[in-house]
């Protein structure tokens, strides 16, 4: 109310001080930028079954997976709200990893993609935004969840392997003692004959 106030004292001095001459300035409103950024054509890979499974646990990553897969084709009004969003949830989810994820590869995986966001979220909101290193920031974001992506497939993939490896390794014990059980058979039955 008081800014109002003042700004109408101001109008009514400006206009009392320039009554004897003709102000030809047009005031125009400030144009919003409405052009699109990012690339609508990126894509993202899909998590595996196994990887969405145990994602469910990391309940900000299912919100954030949503933001980040959003944000490109979007106005600049877009972005900043899709960024401050990103860069809130990635403040959390390096706070609360679940155990099966936390791997140093995921983590710094994360925090990739958490200094991409903060980046773009800083780009977006400054009085004036460089287009070209916004585009840039985005195509960073893209990549750094995108290597998020792959990392965490990679380590169930990793798991599914080692357990295969384990099995196998069993498997093969098992045959050993079988087949050496065999043998210790065979040779008391020779040697009681």
């Amino acid at each position: 109310m008081k800014s109002l106030f003042l700004l109408f004292i101001s109008f009514i001095l400006i206009s009392c001080k320039n009554t004897s001459e003709e102000n030809t300035e047009i005031i125009t409103p400030q144009e919003l930028n409405t052009s699109f950024y990012g690339n609508v054509n990126f894509k993202f890979p899909p998590l595996s079954e196994t990887a969405k499974t145990e994602v469910m646990h990391w309940s900000v990553f299912e919100d954030f997976e949503v933001q980040a897969k959003s944000i490109n084709g979007k106005t600049i009004e877009a972005i900043k709200t899709k960024s401050k969003q990103m860069v809130s949830q990635l403040d959390s989810l390096t706070k609360k990893i679940p155990d099966t994820l936390n791997t140093k590869a995921i983590y710094s995986r994360v925090i990739v993609a958490k200094t991409r966001a903060s980046l773009l979220n800083q780009e977006v909101n400054k009085a004036h935004i460089d287009s070209i290193r916004l585009q840039n920031y985005l195509d960073e974001m893209n990549i750094s969840v995108e290597n998020l992506i792959i990392q965490i497939n990679e380590k169930f993939q990793k798991d599914a392997i080692d357990l295969q490896r384990i099995d196998n390794e069993k498997q093969e014990l098992e045959n050993q003692k079988k087949f050496l059980d065999s043998v210790y058979k065979a040779e008391l039955r020779d040697q009681n004959k």
